[in-house]
């Protein structure tokens, strides 16, 4: 009881302080930044614009910040990550992510001791004997790790890859406990359903790529579960039109999920 009654307190008052931030107007320099690198952006009618400056004047305010790597971080680069962290959010609620307190941003590609690929790593390749190239990491319990580059270049109209949506992808699918896939769902049937989806294409887009077949979801996807549930989720933003076409099934369960369509 006495958890409970804390949790509760601890809710207003999360919320209580959240009306507060969304009285102030939104910053014309950060809208800015919305028109400069969030691509997506562009897409959105004005009451998706309106609750896409609201949730990202609250994740920017919510989460803890550093700058990595010798990088002096700016409102520029909390917006640019914050707004395309947010647009997961938009037919869902801040709860998704409940395991996001700390992002850390490095000016650059990042790499990491040389040592056995986890599933959280993107775009992990090896570089020479000395380590890994990684483009961003998200760990369960931990901070979520970003390249600013590659950031950038995920906020370009026409890109096929962000390492935003990849990482948050990896929160949301985080938060249950278990880094499988499967984010946390509201029935014994949603999670049926979700694994009949997600495994059938799953296991396709696996042996595609072990014939050395093409697709249109990244190979990548084939590494585990979990990254299948990432690179999913980029192309359902990034392509939605291609996935309907490609993957209906997975396109329709995806959009039963984010609870919007762009």
């Amino acid at each position: 009881m006495g958890d409970r009654l804390w949790w509760g307190v601890f809710g207003w008052l999360t919320e209580r302080r959240r009306a507060r931030l969304l009285e102030q107007p939104f910053p014309l320099d950060w809208e800015g930044y919305l028109d400069e690198r969030v691509a997506i952006w562009q897409k959105l009618d004005e009451p998706m614009r309106q609750r896409l400056r609201d949730l990202t004047l609250v994740f920017v305010d919510e989460k803890h910040w550093e700058g990595s790597g010798g990088l002096e971080l700016t409102d520029e680069m909390k917006v640019t990550i914050g707004a395309h962290a947010c647009v997961l959010l938009l037919g869902r609620e801040h709860a998704l992510y409940q395991d996001v307190e700390s992002i850390l941003v490095y000016p650059t590609t990042m790499v990491s001791p040389r040592r056995p690929r986890s599933f959280f790593e993107v775009g992990a390749v090896p570089v020479d004997e000395g380590g890994t190239a990684i483009l961003g990491e998200a760990h369960l319990g931990g901070p979520v790790i970003l390249a600013w580059d590659s950031v950038v270049a995920g906020g370009r109209a026409g890109a096929v890859r962000n390492v935003v949506f990849h990482e948050l992808a990896h929160k949301i699918d985080m938060l249950d406990g278990a880094v499988d896939g499967t984010p946390p769902l509201d029935s014994t049937a949603a999670r049926r359903q979700w694994a009949e989806v997600c495994s059938h294409a799953f296991l396709e887009l696996r042996e595609r790529v072990e014939a050395g077949q093409r697709s249109f979801l990244d190979d990548y996807g084939a590494t585990h579960e979990a990254e299948f549930f990432a690179v999913a989720t980029e192309a359902y933003f990034l392509q939605p039109k291609k996935l309907r076409r490609h993957e209906p099934a997975l396109h329709a369960l995806l959009a039963g999920f984010y609870r919007i369509e762009l």
